[in-house]
């Protein structure tokens, strides 16, 4: 099976985009009963799912804090105003944004700064949006389509940085299909790391779908964290890793100059922390109750393992 088709054909993912955001939106409806109509959240139902949860989010805080107007936007707004913040992609509507990493919020729901779509949103700057635009179609063109437009809804676009700094980014659960990451002016670079997010986003829906639990009492040894991780993160990087591989090494006759270099450096470094895991993955795999989920992890570790 191929990475296109291991990440597009899974029902059980589609499944539990539709059931999930039909909970949320029961939930939130008596919110929004005085509103005469409610505007239709833009795009396909991956796209419902993401911003369902970031409604479900924005309004459990206003109502933790018993701020009624908030609540009521929330109610009145069950796209979080998608519709006004939209920016065009190949993929379709995307959200972009570039939030102030220093006023992003920290709270129990996540161990790293997250940012929830509310009343006082604003779309990123057009330079910004161009960006992600290019590095979706980048993505796209490269086999990583239904990935990143099923699991990369909403990206907040956080540090500018130069080629060759770490780029950091992250996921967070209580938001699925949002993604959070530094950026440099290359939009083959910011197609690996929202490929990269995605693909974790991707990892906890299938997961949700399938409804496996996966023990937390066995560890497996992590180049990439340099330390033994629980069986979940340990999975999480051989699935999230080995797509940066798999894109990196068909965009890199795309490229030239020092962006070439960046990424076969990468895709060199990759090869030998992938490498390590080998053995164990096997180990791991056996944790997943799902035969179709299990044969689709093992298929991309095996395909990047093979580059």
């Amino acid at each position: 099976m191929d990475v296109p088709a291991v990440l597009s054909s899974f029902a059980a993912i589609q499944t539990h985009h539709r059931d999930r955001t039909r909970r949320i939106r029961a939930i939130l409806k008596p919110a929004a009963q005085h509103r005469a109509s409610a505007p239709h959240s833009p795009g396909t139902d991956a796209a419902d799912y993401c911003l369902a949860h970031h409604v479900l989010e924005g309004a459990e805080a206003a109502a933790r804090a018993r701020e009624i107007a908030m609540l009521d936007w929330y109610g009145a707004h069950p796209d979080a105003n998608a519709s006004a913040l939209s920016t065009p992609s190949i993929l379709g509507s995307r959200i972009v944004l570039a939030p102030d990493l220093d006023r992003l919020p920290r709270s129990a729901i996540s161990e790293t700064p997250y940012y929830v779509l509310g009343p006082d949103t604003t779309a990123a700057p057009p330079d910004l949006r161009e960006l992600a635009a290019a590095a979706y179609a980048t993505g796209a063109r490269n086999g990583f389509a239904d990935l990143l437009a099923d699991h990369a809804v909403v990206v907040c676009l956080l540090r500018r940085k130069q080629l060759g700094d770490t780029l950091d980014s992250w996921t967070i659960t209580r938001l699925p299909g949002t993604v959070y990451c530094d950026h440099v002016n290359e939009p083959v670079v910011l197609a690996r790391d929202l490929i990269h997010e995605a693909g974790h986003n991707w990892l906890n829906d299938a997961l949700s779908a399938t409804a496996c639990k996966i023990s937390d009492e066995v560890t497996f040894y992590s180049p990439w964290k340099k330390t033994a991780r629980p069986a979940f993160g340990f999975l999480h990087a051989c699935f999230a890793f080995p797509l940066t591989m798999i894109y990196t090494a068909r965009v890199l006759p795309e490229t030239n100059g020092d962006v070439y270099r960046f990424l076969t450096a990468y895709l060199n470094q990759q090869r030998g922390m992938l490498a390590a895991t080998a053995t164990d993955h096997d180990r791991a795999l056996a944790l997943i109750a799902a035969p179709e989920l299990r044969e689709r992890l093992h298929s991309v570790h095996h395909e990047a393992l093979s580059l």
